[in-house]
């Protein structure tokens, strides 16, 4: 059962979770051991949470997979930098 039946603001929030994603990592590539990592894997689960709503909106099974994954990983990721 779809929330948003409009695409456009689908596509927009999954823009905005792939930005999220890509600044999440670029975070950690640049800054290394500095990384904050309890920010970098908020901003991950953040995203992981749009992003397989997204995938659910769409019934795409392959990124609900892959989403939900990275979910998990951001949550055990938070767990482990608190």
């Amino acid at each position: 059962m779809k929330i948003i039946k409009n695409e456009k603001v689908i596509q927009l929030l999954e823009d905005v979770g792939v930005v999220m994603r890509i600044a999440a990592f670029f975070m950690l590539s640049v800054m290394g051991a500095n990384t904050p990592f309890l920010t970098m894997w908020i901003i991950n689960t953040i995203d992981a949470v749009i992003l397989t709503w997204c995938a659910w909106e769409r019934s795409n099974r392959s990124y609900i997979l892959l989403n939900t994954f990275w979910l998990i990983v951001g949550i055990i990721g938070i767990y482990n930098s608190w």
